[in-house]
């Protein structure tokens, strides 16, 4: 028989808990911030500041966190429990908002929706009606269209987190409840809604830390949530002390969504049923069947037909003015590729090494728990708390390089390494999960083999899981690129003098009243996310036990 292998060596240890405590760096260095800059402001922030900001943050969560659950979940139970025209076509089109950055679908309602806009003039025209004095529909800037504007591109972590859990429960549950007497909506609310709650949670969890992650379409839409308190206290106030002490306040909300997130994953894992035999799809005819076509339509429409085919009009309106692939369009999009290009190899081969170093062999059970959860914490973190943590501590080694060298400025901030760190430790989460639920699925007795032939840990990761993990690795590569470019709160930041990337150039059209010249731009960063649509659409397979193995954040990202 063959025994356990040996662990891996300490240089493996040792650089895996340097990336874990390079993730915890800005936090503790965002505390120091908060702390030096004393408590004269803290007063003015706790009567004027902080209650409108956690109020309206908090409304906001609610609102998008309830309906994203009643989407994701309805949708989620259409197209794995019922067969109906379009079906095939639907179950991976409601995942196409996810395309959609939540700052553009903001940009893109407010302009559709204005008084004077397409939509409003058309319905005047149908009812006869020619000022905006006369008729005019409540106004988009508002907590309502915030709420349904975040919840139209987010809902499908929900679809996807239980689309997997209703694909995968056993069928002879359901058949005992029907047996029973129940009803199919009955069987749903007491049995297959309760056995997913878990999956749920998950995901709900997921849409609530992009909610407090996002910049743009929150003040955009006139919301003042605590992420937007925070920019606006630094760029326009010029106060980091008191913007790091607003993110502080703000890592409490963080921190109970984690926790939310994390007991969810928990009790999915002690709950999951592994099933031989899934439940059979109940076909619609009829009435029912034209009803759920439309209601597992009316989400993609919102989420993406509307938003990007409007994208579509301005973008070729512009070209048939002669406003085509402009210059700055051009630079901004090389700037996000190579910037894209550059975080992804790092956070890949950074995850890569945590997750090979937090293998469970020999006594790492609790090692192994403290790398993972310290290095893909960056996930749960806003980008705005993110900056304000690394900025103190870049602009000290920025100000030693520049003195020990002789050279003039930032030179750290100036290449732009700061934003590609703060990326990187933003993302890395992503890599880390994939590759640990690829090394979760490969058997075990491969590396007992290799390693009792001799080959040393990095001799078996490179002529043994490395040609097996290619799959993860590739999947991880992409999702981290195309969350790059479309990351907007770093960039917006973090990023050196005259360095324009696509969601910047965007984000100063939108402020500039002119969000039509950027129309192209945002329709660059909308096809660049269609790849991880079709890698996340593909029909969820019965669950394995490695399934479990899974990190919360798989689900969406699976990446999701």
């Amino acid at each position: 028989m063959l025994g356990r292998p040996r662990t891996v060596g300490p240089l493996w240890h040792a650089t895996a808990t340097a990336i874990a405590l390079a993730v915890l760096a800005p936090l503790a260095a965002l505390a120091w911030t908060a702390l030096g800059a004393g408590t004269a402001h803290w007063g003015h922030l706790v009567a004027h500041v902080l209650p409108l900001a956690a109020a309206q943050t908090a409304t906001l969560l609610a609102g998008v966190g309830l309906l994203t659950a009643l989407v994701g979940t309805g949708s989620a139970w259409l197209v794995t429990r019922t067969d109906f025209p379009g079906r095939a076509v639907l179950q991976w089109a409601l995942l196409l908002p996810l395309t959609v950055p939540t700052y553009i679908a903001a940009y893109s309602y407010v302009d559709l929706l204005h008084p004077i806009g397409p939509f409003q003039s058309a319905v005047r025209a149908l009812l006869g009606v020619e000022s905006p004095r006369q008729f005019r529909l409540p106004d988009a800037r508002s907590m309502t269209g915030a709420v349904l504007v975040l919840s139209a591109v987010l809902y499908p972590y929900v679809y996807l987190s239980m689309r997997a859990m209703f694909a995968t429960q056993p069928a002879r549950l359901m058949e005992v409840a029907r047996l029973l007497g129940e009803g199919p909506w009955g069987a749903f609310r007491r049995v297959a809604l309760p056995m997913a709650r878990p999956a749920l949670a998950v995901g709900v969890g997921l849409v609530l830390l992009e909610v407090l992650n996002d910049v743009g379409a929150s003040e955009f839409l006139g919301v003042t949530t605590l992420t937007t308190t925070v920019y606006t206290t630094w760029i326009t106030r010029s106060d980091l002390g008191a913007a790091a002490q607003i993110a502080c306040a703000m890592l409490a909300m963080v921190a109970l969504l984690v926790w939310l997130e994390r007991q969810g994953r928990r009790r999915r894992r002690a709950g999951t049923v592994h099933a031989m035999r899934p439940a059979q799809r109940r076909r619609l005819r009829g009435l029912r069947a034209g009803l759920a076509t439309a209601a597992a339509a009316l989400p993609v429409l919102i989420g993406f037909v509307l938003p990007a085919g409007h994208l579509t009009v301005l973008a070729w309106q512009r070209a048939a003015e002669g406003h085509g692939l402009s210059a700055q369009v051009l630079a901004g999009a090389r700037h996000s590729a190579g910037l894209a290009l550059g975080v992804t190899a790092i956070a890949v081969a950074t995850g890569l090494i945590v997750a090979w170093a937090s293998r469970p062999t020999g006594g790492a059970g609790r090692r192994r728990a403290w790398w993972l959860g310290s290095a893909a914490l960056g996930y749960g973190i806003p980008g705005t708390v993110l900056a304000i943590g690394l900025l103190p501590p870049a602009l000290a080694v920025d100000g030693w390089i520049a003195g020990a060298l002789g050279w003039p400025g930032l030179p750290l901030m100036g290449l732009g390494a700061v934003l590609v760190l703060a990326c990187v430790l933003r993302f890395l989460a992503l890599p880390i999960g994939g590759v640990e639920a690829g090394l979760a699925r490969l058997p075990a007795p491969l590396e007992q083999v290799a390693r009792s032939l001799g080959e040393s840990p990095w001799g078996t990761l490179r002529r043994v899981h490395l040609p097996l993990l290619r799959p993860a690795l590739s999947a991880s590569a992409l999702l981290v690129f195309i969350d790059v470019m479309k990351e907007l709160p770093a960039s917006l930041l973090l990023r050196p003098a005259n360095f324009e990337t696509l969601p910047t150039l965007l984000y100063a059209e939108a402020a500039r009243g002119s969000y039509e010249h950027g129309a192209l731009a945002a329709l660059l960063i909308v096809a660049v996310g269609l790849p991880a649509v079709l890698l996340l659409s593909r029909e969820p397979a019965p669950a394995s036990p490695a399934d479990d193995a899974s990190p919360a954040f798989m689900p969406m990202k699976e990446a999701t």
